[in-house]
């Protein structure tokens, strides 16, 4: 069984930076691509990044690009989110996502990937 557990969450002021990481175990991990989807109370949640299995193509969201980078070390099974000049607008619990069978026109959508983890809470905040 596909199992995600995110680290790396925490407190920030706004322009700085944080890394998460999600541990992927249970399976072939170059089998899937992973995401980032971040989700704040009351809203649905919210496509972040994407990196498909050998780490060739990634996909950002419009709020992030530039300014997130999303990576993966196939060895370890881990991939991460690099965050910098963050805003209080990234203020979410950010959660890590697998999928096997995601294809490119569904790539953003949060049904498309069957795994996820517990989320980690990050907060932007002067």
């Amino acid at each position: 069984q596909v199992q995600l557990v995110e680290s790396g969450g925490g407190l920030v002021q706004p322009g700085e930076s944080l890394r998460l990481s999600c541990k992927f175990s249970g399976s072939a991990f170059t089998r899937y691509t992973m995401a980032w989807f971040r989700q704040v109370p009351g809203k649905e949640r919210e496509f972040v990044a994407n990196i498909r299995p050998f780490g060739s193509n990634t996909l950002y969201a419009d709020s992030v690009k530039g300014r997130f980078t999303v990576s993966r070390d196939n060895a370890k099974n881990t991939i991460f989110l690099q965050m910098i000049a963050l805003r209080p607008e990234d203020t979410a619990v950010y959660f890590c996502a697998a999928s096997s069978t995601v294809i490119l026109s569904t790539m953003r959508t949060s049904s498309a990937y069957a795994y996820w983890g517990q989320g980690t809470q990050v907060t932007v905040s002067s």
